[in-house]
């Protein structure tokens, strides 16, 4: 035999060092492979249980954690029991008026109320305030009843014609309860609330009386702001030029002061037009007051003949120099169309009827003084 069939064949040698090595990195490769499938299965199944845990707390929370559980829609069956009121903001979104009931014990849960809101296309009108409630209503109940006008606290304000500015102020603090200090920082900025140029930074007859009603997002600005507002828009429904405003507010301001009724307002704008003619002083009570901050019942003499005093009005011709009060629509619409009329005293001669005569002749009216003395004496007596 030759050299070439001294080794046995292929199939019968040996596997190389090469071949045996690859075998084994084929076999390593298998078993680390096998290795990441088990541990991600163990991964996977440990997220599961962390999983399944944490929904079960999470929708066990109410009972086990006390709060909500954000994946329930619970709700109370009844419409309600105790009364209990709730604010509902400016903007206010329906999760976030779900959050202030569920907080105020009205619904059993903010989801709830979501669903009831969204079922509800009015439910977009609500609006911010005040309102009474009860406590554990049904979602879809306290969604109508957001929108009832029965449920819902209005804040007042009313002025009454004829109030100064200090009595506004007082009225608005006793109403609201925010400190004084707010109103008059207010006040500091004229402009800001848009009191006009030809107010002369006085609010004095700017602050319109009316009835407003109060939102819980109005601040000392915005409620004098309106008030400033109805005034404008009380003199632009007269066709008062913006140069006039000053004026007629003092005018009006008189009118409201000193007149005893309404159907009286016009003949005392008469009366305050003609003395103003001719050149006489306004002689009225009202405005001495108003200066001096007391009854007319208590100045002197001497005050009432002060003629350094700018509101004297016994002695001083003309206007005083700012308003002595708020003037209502009915005086402002006096002043702008006064009754025609010559008089130029008018004197009331019974306060508990009001009855008020008005004339052109001085000796009448000294009469109407003595008139009035003597029903006064009698309420003495």
């Amino acid at each position: 035999m030759t050299d070439l069939f001294d080794r046995p064949p292929v199939q019968q040698q040996p596997p190389s060092r090469a071949s045996r090595s690859g075998s084994r990195d084929r076999r390593a490769a298998k078993k680390r492979a096998q290795r990441r499938r088990r541990r991600a299965l163990i991964i996977v199944l440990a997220l599961a249980l962390v999983g399944g845990a944490g929904f079960y707390l999470v929708t066990n929370a109410s009972n086990l954690l006390g709060f909500e559980n954000p994946f329930s829609a619970s709700d109370y069956e009844g419409q309600g029991t105790d009364p209990v009121e709730v604010t509902i903001d400016q903007g206010s979104t329906g999760t976030d008026m779900g959050q202030v009931l569920l907080d105020a014990g009205v619904v059993k849960s903010v989801n709830a109320f979501v669903e009831a809101y969204k079922a509800t296309p009015e439910a977009s009108s609500i609006q911010p305030g005040n309102y009474t409630l009860l406590t554990e209503m049904k979602a879809s109940a306290a969604v109508s009843l957001l929108l009832s006008k029965e449920a819902k606290n209005e804040l007042k304000l009313t002025i009454p014609e004829g109030f100064t500015k200090a009595q506004v102020i007082d009225r608005a603090v006793s109403v609201t309860g925010k400190p004084k200090e707010e109103f008059d920082a207010a006040m500091a900025d004229p402009a800001a609330l848009g009191l006009p140029a030809e107010a002369g930074g006085n609010f004095e007859g700017w602050l319109a009386p009316s009835t407003y009603i109060l939102e819980p997002s109005d601040t000392a600005e915005t409620i004098l702001a309106n008030m400033v507002v109805t005034t404008i828009s009380n003199l632009d429904s007269l066709g008062v030029a913006p140069a006039d405003r000053q004026t007629v507010i003092i005018k009006g301001s008189l009118v409201e002061r000193e007149g005893i009724s309404l159907e009286q307002f016009g003949k005392v704008a008469r009366v305050i037009e003609n003395r103003l003619a001719v050149g006489e002083p306004l002689s009225l009570d009202a405005i001495d007051s108003y200066g001096r901050g007391k009854k007319s019942s208590e100045i002197t003499t001497q005050e009432f003949q002060d003629k350094s005093f700018p509101y004297a009005s016994r002695v001083n011709k003309g206007l005083p120099p700012t308003p002595i009060g708020s003037p209502g629509i009915a005086a402002l619409t006096a002043v702008v169309s006064p009754t025609e009329g010559d008089w130029l005293w008018y004197v009331t001669v019974n306060l508990d009827t009001g009855e008020t005569k008005f004339t052109n002749n001085y000796n009448e009216f000294v009469r109407f003084k003595r008139e009035f003395k003597a029903w006064e004496a009698e309420q003495d007596g």
